[in-house]
């Protein structure tokens, strides 16, 4: 929808005193960077804070990771002084899934195969004596997805409600396994309650004939971070860091033979229905390090749904199932 700049004016300001202000008060030793827009902002915000705060690219080697010539634009730009691209491959994402199965308490593939170059990244700040890492979690959550894009304002504010009640983020429960502590500006109350506040309009808008998420910031921001970085479209973190190419890879790990003998006898001892070889490699590290779903999520209460799929119970208003993945349950 066509918007004034008179009637976002005010906002401009706001938006940046509010973030510098979360950020400040939120500050880590560390960033895992992806030189998306909403850590290129952190990083903008963080750097008048600390200008030695160290910077971490992680990027999959058998993979296409998207944020590469995003992060050289701006180490260049912010001129950061500790700037480090971590490259990892197959086999160190597969020694390390049973760490992050274990820190999640999930088999859902998303979620394993997202938070496998979050645990790497966390791991190795850990090892330059870092406890405190900025994330950019939340942002996507409080101003809208692009697949929500379809949806009208009403549906889209329902939806918005609906993910707030649950957010959760990988990056938590990873630090915790390893004695760290992630710092989140976005989901810091004030600036919460601030963005939930905003109109619609202000959140999802046009941008060069193209519709985009985030309009507000990009706007706040496109001024004094490059345009190219600020406006570049949403990459999920999988693409980003190349890991959606473990979805394929990790279809070499069983003949079709070996999977369809393991399928049906996980639904048979365990009354778990696997959908892929990849969710089977991590189901394996799940039940060795778990045992069964429904035993170890087996308390239900008023607002838990049993997932039909792996038949733990999960709490969820958005259908989705934490455990395995499944989606609608």
């Amino acid at each position: 929808m066509a918007i004034d700049s008179k009637e976002y004016a005010h906002l401009i300001i706001e938006t940046r005193d509010t973030i510098n202000k979360v950020v400040k008060n939120n500050l880590g030793d560390g960033i895992l960077f992806s030189a998306g827009t909403d850590t290129s902002i952190i990083a903008y915000e963080a750097i008048k804070f600390n200008s030695d705060l160290s910077t971490l690219t992680i990027a999959f080697k058998q993979g296409n990771p998207k944020d590469a010539q995003y992060v050289k634009k701006m180490v260049e730009f912010l001129k950061l002084k500790d700037h480090q691209t971590r490259v990892f491959d197959v086999e160190e994402s597969l020694e390390n899934v049973p760490k992050v199965v274990r820190a999640l308490k999930t088999f859902d593939p998303m979620d394993v195969r997202n938070s496998i170059s979050i645990y790497i990244g966390l791991a190795l700040l850990k090892e330059k004596g870092l406890s405190k890492i900025l994330t950019g979690d939340g942002l996507d959550e409080l101003f809208g997805y692009p697949w929500q894009f379809h949806l009208s304002e009403e549906e889209l504010y329902k939806k918005q409600l609906d993910m707030w009640a649950g957010m959760s983020f990988s990056s938590k429960p990873l630090s915790k396994s390893l004695g760290m502590e992630v710092k989140q500006p976005y989901l810091d109350p004030m600036f919460m309650d601030w963005a939930k506040k905003l109109p619609m309009k202000v959140k999802i808008n046009i941008h060069n004939d193209e519709k985009y998420s985030k309009w507000l910031l990009r706007k706040a921001y496109e001024e004094v971070i490059p345009k190219e970085v600020i406006w570049r479209p949403k990459a999920p973190l999988e693409a980003g860091t190349g890991t959606d190419a473990l979805s394929i890879i990790l279809q070499e790990q069983y003949t079709d033979v070996e999977f369809a003998e393991k399928k049906k006898a996980t639904l048979e001892a365990d009354n778990v229905q696997i959908r892929d070889k990849e969710q089977l490699f991590y189901y394996e590290a799940f039940r060795k390090i778990f045992g069964k779903p429904s035993e170890v999520f087996s308390n239900p209460n008023n607002d838990a749904k049993m997932c039909p799929q792996c038949k733990g119970y999960v709490k969820t208003r958005i259908q989705f199932c934490r455990i395995c993945g499944a989606y609608p349950i």
